[in-house]
C-alpha cells in the first residue's frame, strides 16, 4: 500500500472522531473503515509486534502516510480516560517511536467517546450522555484548555463541578449527616468560582441590586456569599456541614439551590422546602437536578433515587416532577425560571409585578424630527425651560399607557408646579409630541394584561383580593373593573383550543410579521415558527399560546426559534449555534412542550458533527439583525448551489461534501472556488 492509496481509504472511513488531519476509530468500529484499510493496521501492528492488548484506538493521518496505535485501558470504564501508550508509525520511513504515559501525572486525555465507536454499540448512548453533561457545563468552549487531564480537572473545579463516578455534579447538603446508609452528603458541597445558576437568574431579574435581602439555604462552601458580599449585598447562608452554627435568618429571597437532590429521604426533602419557606418574606427560589432515565440507569438505584461511588444520594426530577412536588409540598404555584430553576412567591403583589413584567412590552418613542410649533407662547416657552423634565414625564406615560402616579414617577410635582397640573402636562405633552404614540401604548399595555390574567388563569393561580396599586390603576384605566378584565382574559384563554382559530391566526400572522414560516404537512398548514424576537409581535390569543408553554419552561436565553403547532397543542423551541454570527447555524438542543400533558421533553444534539444545519436562516430574521444583508446573500447563492434538491437534516459536513461536487467551499459567509 501507498501513501495515494491509503490517504484515498481514510477518506473513505465513514465514522469516527474527525480532526482537521486526521481520524480516530476504536478497534470495535473497524467496520466502518474500508476492510483492505483495518487489515492493514493490523498488519503493521503484527509487524511492529504490539500486542492486541497494548492499543485499542488507530489515528489515520489523512495526507501523511502515517498512523498511530493508542493505548486507553480505561475506554470503557472511565469518563475521559487517560493515554498509556502511543505507537506512532511512519510509514513513508519506515520508522516508529513509543511513547508511554503511564507514570506522568498529566497524561492526554480523550472526550467524546461516542465518535470513536458504532451508534449501535450499547455504551453508546451512555458516551453521549457525559458529552451532553460537559457540553451544558460549559467546559468545551475552549477546546485548547481540555487535552490534559489536570488541566481538565482544573477547569472542571473552575465551572463548579466535581467528577464522581465519571459524572458531574454541582450541589449542596442540607441536614445533618443521615445515619441511614451512611450517606455522606457533606461531600456534594463543591467549590464555585462564578455565581451558580439560580442566583444567576435573580441577578438578571433584578432581585441582586440591593433591595432585597438574600438568605442561602444550604449554602455549601459559600461560594455564591462570598461573591454577594463582596458586592455589598445583604446576603447570609446557613450550611449543615460547612456553616451549621450560623443562625437561619428570615430574609426577602431565600435560595434553596440544588439541595433537595442530595437528601436521600422524601420526608426531610419536604422539611427542608418548608424549612426555606418559612424563612422567605418574598420569593423562595428552589432548584434541582434534571435528568432522564437512561441518564439515571447508569448508577446505583437507592430509594426514590441513586448513589454514587463516593456514597453521596442523587434525586433527579424531570421538569414537571419538580414542579408538580414542590407545588404539592407548599400548596402554592410555582413559576418556571429555566430547566430546574423555580420561584414561588410569598409576597403575591411581588408576583403579580414580577409576572406582568414578564409579558410587558415597552413601546419606543420613535419622534424623530423637531416638533411642530403648538399656538401657545406659553408652551413653547416651558419646553424650552423644562424641556428634560416634561420629555421624561413623556416616556414615563409611554412606558404606563396612561398618565402615571406620584409613586410611579420621581419627579411628577415637579412636572405639576411647572405646568399647573398632571393633567394640564399630558394635555400639553400630547400636543407637543403624539397623541397617537401614547394611544398606541395604551393599546399594547391593555393587550400586555389581558396576556398576563389569561395566563394566570391556565396555571390556575388564584385571583388575589390584593393587588398592586399600579395594576389597580391598569384595571381602572383600561378595563374599568376587575371583573371585566377576568371575563376578557377568560375568552382569550378558550381561544387557544380552537385549533381552527389557531391556523387562521397563524395564517395571518406570517404576513405581517417580520420574518417567520408556515410548515405544511400533506399540504395543510401544520405550524408556525418564528423568532423569539418577533413573539410580541403576535395576535393576542397565539401570544397566550406560546405563553401557556412557556410557563412550563421557562426563560428563552438559549432558544431562537419558536414552533407553534397549530393542531396539537404543543410548541417546540430551537436552541441553534452560531444562529447570530454564522450563515449556517446548528441544532444543538430542541424542546418540546406538550401542554395538554402539561409536560416538557429536552433533545440535545450532543454530536456536534452532526448537527443538522439551519439552512434556511433568511426566513427567520429581518433587516433588524446586523448580519441580514449578508445572509441574504448566502442564502441566494446557496439556493441556486442546491437547487431541486431534497435536503432535511443534512450537517455540516455533509452539506460540504455536497459542494465540494460543485468545486466550492464556504468560509464565513462567502462562497469560494475550489481548485480541482
Amino acid at each position: 500500500m501507498n501513501i495515494t492509496q491509503f490517504n484515498e481509504l481514510v477518506k473513505q472511513t465513514t465514522l469516527g472522531k474527525k480532526l482537521p488531519d486526521s481520524i480516530y476509530l476504536h478497534k470495535d468500529a473497524f467496520s466502518a473503515m474500508p476492510p483492505s484499510l483495518a487489515k492493514f493496521v493490523s498488519v503493521v501492528a503484527t509487524a511492529l509486534k504490539i500486542a492486541d492488548d497494548d492499543w485499542n484506538i488507530v489515528k489515520l493521518h489523512k495526507t501523511d502516510f502515517r498512523l498511530s496505535l493508542l493505548h486507553y485501558p480505561d475506554f470503557y470504564t472511565e469518563a475521559y480516560p487517560a493515554l498509556r501508550q502511543s505507537v506512532t508509525v511512519d510509514l513513508a520511513k519506515l520508522q516508529h517511536r513509543i511513547t508511554r504515559y503511564d507514570e506522568q501525572e498529566n497524561p492526554p486525555i480523550l472526550h467524546r467517546k461516542e465518535l470513536f465507536i458504532l451508534p449501535t454499540h450499547p455504551e453508546y448512548e451512555n458516551f453521549c450522555m457525559i458529552t451532553q453533561e460537559g457540553e451544558a457545563a460549559g467546559l468545551y468552549e475552549n477546546a485548547r484548555m481540555i487535552g490534559f487531564k489536570s488541566s481538565w480537572l482544573r477547569l472542571i473545579a473552575k465551572h463548579g463541578y466535581e467528577l464522581i463516578d465519571g459524572r458531574l455534579f454541582r450541589s449542596s447538603a442540607v441536614l445533618k449527616d443521615s445515619e441511614e446508609n451512611n450517606i455522606d452528603r457533606h461531600k456534594t458541597a463543591l467549590v464555585r468560582h462564578e455565581l451558580s445558576a439560580p442566583m444567576k437568574t435573580l441577578a438578571k431579574h433584578g432581585f441582586l441590586e440591593g433591595d432585597y435581602s438574600i438568605f442561602d439555604y444550604g449554602c455549601g462552601r459559600g461560594d455564591d456569599l462570598r461573591e454577594l458580599e463582596a458586592h455589598g449585598l445583604d446576603a447570609l447562608g446557613w450550611d449543615p456541614n460547612f456553616r451549621p452554627d450560623t443562625d437561619k435568618v428570615t430574609s426577602d429571597v431565600v435560595n434553596l439551590g440544588f439541595v433537595i437532590n442530595v437528601i436521600e429521604d422524601r420526608d426531610e426533602r419536604i422539611d427542608a422546602i418548608l424549612n426555606a419557606w418559612e424563612l422567605s418574606n418574598k420569593v423562595l427560589v428552589v432548584s434541582a437536578m434534571l435528568a432522564n432515565d437512561s441518564y439515571i440507569a447508569q448508577f446505583q438505584p437507592y430509594k426514590d433515587g441513586v448513589i454514587t461511588s463516593r456514597n453521596t444520594f442523587q434525586k433527579y426530577y424531570t421538569q414537571s416532577e419538580l414542579k408538580a412536588f414542590i407545588e404539592t409540598t407548599l400548596d402554592e404555584s410555582a413559576i418556571a425560571i429555566s430547566p430546574g430553576i423555580f420561584y414561588i412567591f410569598k409576597d403575591k403583589k411581588l408576583e403579580q409585578e414580577f409576572q406582568q413584567n414578564r409579558q410587558k412590552r415597552h413601546y419606543e418613542w420613535r419622534h424623530l424630527s423637531a416638533p411642530e410649533p403648538v399656538t401657545e407662547t406659553q408652551a413653547r416657552l416651558l419646553f424650552s425651560q423644562h424641556e428634560v423634565l416634561l420629555e421624561s414625564f413623556w416616556r414615563r406615560c409611554l412606558d404606563l399607557g396612561r398618565m402615571p402616579a406620584e409613586d410611579e414617577l420621581q419627579n411628577l410635582k415637579q412636572v405639576a408646579q411647572a405646568v399647573g397640573s398632571a393633567k394640564k402636562a399630558l394635555k400639553l405633552v400630547c400636543n407637543w409630541y403624539n397623541k397617537e404614540e401614547l394611544e398606541q401604548a395604551a393599546a399594547m399595555r391593555k393587550e400586555d394584561l389581558l396576556v398576563y390574567f389569561a395566563l394566570a388563569m391556565f396555571e390556575k393561580r388564584k385571583p388575589y383580593a390584593q393587588q398592586p396599586e399600579s395594576l389597580k390603576r391598569d384595571i381602572k384605566t383600561f378595563f374599568d373593573t376587575y371583573k371585566i378584565a377576568q371575563h376578557q382574559a377568560a375568552e382569550l384563554l378558550f381561544q387557544i383550543a380552537d385549533s381552527e382559530l389557531i391556523e387562521a391566526l397563524c395564517l395571518e400572522a406570517i404576513k405581517f410579521l417580520p420574518a417567520g414560516k408556515i410548515g405544511y404537512e400533506n399540504n395543510l398548514p401544520h405550524s408556525l415558527t418564528l423568532h423569539k424576537d418577533f413573539i410580541t409581535l403576535l395576535p393576542l390569543t397565539l401570544r397566550v399560546y406560546v405563553g401557556a408553554a412557556l410557563q412550563m419552561y421557562g426563560e428563552l436565553d438559549d432558544i431562537q426559534l419558536i414552533k407553534i403547532h397549530i393542531h396539537s397543542g404543543k410548541v417546540t423551541l430551537l436552541g441553534y449555534e452560531g444562529f447570530d454570527d454564522s450563515p449556517l447555524p446548528a441544532l444543538k438542543e430542541r424542546v418540546k412542550i406538550k401542554m395538554a400533558d402539561q409536560d416538557v421533553d429536552f433533545f440535545d444534539y450532543i454530536i456536534s458533527e452532526k448537527r443538522p444545519l439551519l439552512l434556511d436562516k433568511i426566513n427567520y430574521i429581518d433587516d433588524t439583525f446586523k448580519d441580514y444583508h449578508k445572509q441574504k446573500a448566502f442564502n441566494k447563492r446557496l439556493s441556486k448551489e442546491l437547487y431541486e434538491m431534497e435536503l432535511w437534516n443534512i450537517s455540516y459536513s455533509q452539506l460540504l461534501i455536497l459542494l465540494l461536487q460543485k468545486n466550492l467551499d464556504i468560509k464565513g459567509y462567502r462562497f469560494l472556488n475550489v481548485k480541482k
